[in-house]
């Protein structure tokens, strides 16, 4: 199995994602997707165990930046509260919208860490660019149809994932 498919790391939540961790792990900021990994997909706005959270680690030295496949619209408007450096239709796991993160962290990859909720977008897109990547539980069952049939393929990796760290 591909390497480049496994996270370093697997979360139930982002908030169990701490200062410790990333601390350990000598990560100065994280690339954040939005969807089912900071809010349900059919969430707007920030919600308030997000706003919380990304204020505890900038409150606490660590940059983060957004990056999403999702529509301007629907960035932005996430992104209203929070007001952090955001990538829309990035395309992930394509290297330029991870690459152009990094630029406006002004950290180096070894530094960031990707949370995420797929593997063949921001886990695999993060391992492209030799980035600690943390896989975090799906916030929500309910999602788009060509999702589902990712999730299934994920599964298998996800087997493979737990083998290899027996």
């Amino acid at each position: 199995m591909n390497k480049l498919l496994f996270p370093d790391l697997i979360v139930d939540s982002i908030r169990d994602i701490n200062l410790e961790l990333l601390n350990q792990n000598h990560i100065k900021g994280l690339i954040l997707d939005i969807d089912n990994t900071l809010v349900a997909w059919d969430v707007k706005e920030a919600d308030k165990n997000s706003m919380e959270w990304i204020e505890y680690l900038k409150n606490n030295g660590i940059k983060v930046c957004l990056v999403s496949n999702n529509t301007e619209d629907r960035v932005v408007k996430f992104n209203e509260n929070l007001k952090l450096y955001a990538i829309h239709a990035a395309n992930k796991p394509r290297k330029a919208p991870f690459k152009k993160a990094l630029n406006y962290l002004k950290l180096k990859p070894e530094e960031t860490a990707v949370v995420g909720d797929q593997i063949f977008t921001d886990i695999l897109g993060g391992n492209r660019l030799n980035m600690f990547t943390i896989l975090v539980t799906p916030i929500s069952p309910k999602e788009f149809p060509f999702i589902k049939v990712k999730r299934w393929l994920e599964k298998i990796i996800l087997k493979q994932y737990y083998k290899s760290k027996k």
